[in-house]
């Protein structure tokens, strides 16, 4: 890092790295978890965020080799996190950056709200990261982002996909407290409740969540991710959720699975399938 760089929020950003979380992120861990995708070679990988610690340039390069060991960049969808927005223009350097994982289908540009199908699901990230003093850690989506999801989830009514949120900042009240909750959250409630998804994933809190948003017709589930890479002692242990979609036409249904790591054995283990949602 050069002086600059440690003159800094991320200077205090390091100094935390080096006292309580250099022990509890381990590369061990993330090899663990790419045996565990290699084993269940799944069509689609989602990542909700925060593949850096305080978005250096390093850290976005050390993330593209991993994103880039993955597999086709159109099996892997991602949208940032706010420690990827962790100082003033960190986020715009992650995001050009990982532009190839975040392109819109319609228009082949990388913005945000965008649109990816893959197979019978369509997948529509948002950025709630922003750069904050610390302590903060809250996010915003803005009018023009939610304005723009507003539209498009009106658009895709008709088509009869599945549909996939996916947002860094938990969108429910009491996920998280007000210093590290989406500030904007009433109206992206607001916009599902009229334009429901199928599914919200979200990742922020570094455990697994679930919880439900109502809407006209059905209540939303919503699924938040662990981190991919934590030991257990401060947080959950490194965490990720195994989807199933049926979109049959006599059958519409996802299940989901909880990968979950585990120190004793070094390797991710799967639990039993739970039904999310289902309908005939």
């Amino acid at each position: 890092m050069s002086p600059g760089d440690l003159a800094s929020k991320r200077l205090l950003g390091l100094l935390s790295w080096h006292r309580k979380w250099k022990g509890e992120h381990l590369t061990e861990i993330i090899a663990a978890l790419d045996r565990k995708i290699d084993e269940i070679h799944p069509d689609h990988l989602c990542i909700t965020g925060d593949l850096t610690f305080t978005g250096h340039p390093q850290e976005v390069e050390q993330s593209v080799r991993w994103l880039s060991s993955l597999g086709p960049v159109s099996d892997i969808s991602l949208i940032p996190g706010n420690h990827d927005a962790y100082v003033p223009g960190a986020l715009e350097h992650a995001c050009r950056r990982w532009a190839p994982w975040m392109l819109d289908d319609e228009t082949g540009e990388q913005t945000f709200p965008y649109l990816q199908r893959r197979g019978p699901v369509d997948l529509i990230g948002l950025s709630s990261a922003v750069p904050l003093r610390l302590p903060h850690t809250t996010g915003r989506l803005g009018t023009e982002q939610l304005e723009k999801t507003r539209a498009l989830l009106q658009r895709l009514e008709d088509d009869g996909r599945p549909r996939v949120l996916m947002i860094h900042h938990p969108p429910q009240d009491g996920a998280a407290r007000p210093g590290k909750a989406l500030q904007d959250r009433g109206t992206l409630q607001e916009i599902l409740a009229e334009h429901p998804v199928d599914l919200v994933l979200h990742g922020h809190m570094h455990k697994p969540l679930q919880a439900t948003l109502p809407a006209d017709t059905k209540s939303i589930p919503v699924l938040g991710a662990g981190s991919a890479s934590t030991l257990g002692q401060r947080y959950s242990p490194a965490h990720f959720h195994l989807l199933e979609f049926d979109s049959s036409k006599t059958q519409r249904a996802i299940s989901v699975r909880h990968g979950t790591y585990n120190p004793a054995s070094g390797a991710f283990e799967l639990g039993p399938a739970q039904a999310l949602t289902s309908s005939s």
